[in-house]
Parts: structure tokens; sequence; C-alpha cells
């Protein structure tokens, strides 16, 4: 029974750093990319290793697969929670609301807005363009969702940001 938690567990945490180097490899983070990626392998290998030697015990299989699930969501749960990385969110309004007055708002709140021009179904539209902190997607989200509760937000995710208004620490 033990031989199977270490397995389980060990198989959590290979994953769970897996999915963290990953996200450092997007983001150009080679040191944090590389240290991780070496307890990830070491880990692995010692996991994998228990397995292949005991091929004939299926729980073993059951054990690895099952902790390579569990690592899965715990490694994006914890990706989640930390939030690295910057974001560029667009905002379409729903009505023919004040573009000006949200863009304040924002920049009230120590969001840097760039107001663009935009053309849709129903015509000519305002595109507020706003580069963020991931970690105050939430914060942004319900500035806007109160200002309108219908509009549209994209975000997309980029690895560099420099020059214009971008606070790493906003001050509201």
């Amino acid at each position: 029974m033990f031989e199977y938690l270490i397995i389980f567990f060990a198989r959590v945490v290979d994953v769970t750093l897996a999915t963290i180097r990953t996200l450092m490899v997007v983001q150009g983070r080679k040191i944090h990319s590389a240290v991780i990626g070496f307890f990830e392998v070491s880990i692995y290998v010692a996991a994998l290793g228990k397995v292949v030697s005991n091929l004939d015990d299926p729980r073993n299989l059951l054990a690895y697969a099952l902790g390579f699930a569990c690592g899965n969501y715990i490694g994006i749960t914890i990706e989640n929670r930390i939030a690295l990385g910057n974001l560029v969110v667009q905002i379409v309004l729903s009505s023919d609301g004040n573009d000006f007055e949200l863009a304040e708002k924002l920049r009230n709140s120590g969001f840097g807005v760039t107001i663009l021009h935009g053309e849709g179904k129903e015509g000519s539209k305002k595109v507020l363009q706003v580069a963020i902190n991931r970690k105050d997607l939430d914060k942004l989200e319900k500035i806007v969702y109160n200002y309108d509760g219908k509009a549209f937000i994209t975000t997309s995710s980029v690895n560099c940001v420099s020059g214009g208004y971008f606070s790493t620490s906003k001050k509201k």
C-alpha cells in the first residue's frame, strides 16, 4: 500500500511541476524552468522506475495514472492562483455608453487605457485596450461589469511589456 502512495504522490508532484515549468518556458523564464525541470524529471524517473520494475501489479499503473490526473488538476489550480504573466485586455461596451467614462474609472484604479476605433456588426464602436498583470484581471473585470454587465471582454497573453503606462503594483 505504501508503494502505491509513493508512486501516486511522486506523480502528483512531478506533473504539478511540469505544469508550472511549462508556464515558465512560455514566459521565457529560463533559470526558473531549468531548476523546476531538474526536480520534475528526477521525480518522474523515480516514479516510473517503481512502476516499470513491477509491471505485473496493475495497482502501480493505477497509482501512476491517478497521480498524473491529480497533478494536472493541482498544477492548473496553482498556476491560476499565482497568475504570473501579463495580458492585453480588449473591452467593447454593449451599448453606446460613454467609453471615456469607463476609461477614466479604469485609469483612476491604476490601469493604463488606450481607446481605439473599431467597426462591428452594429457599426462603429470604441475598443478599450489595457495591458495588465494577470493577477489584476478579476479587479478589471469587476470594474467593467459594474459599469456594463454585458460588455464584451477578450484577453490575450503577452510576453513582453515595455514603455507606456504599465504599473507592476497598482495603488488602488
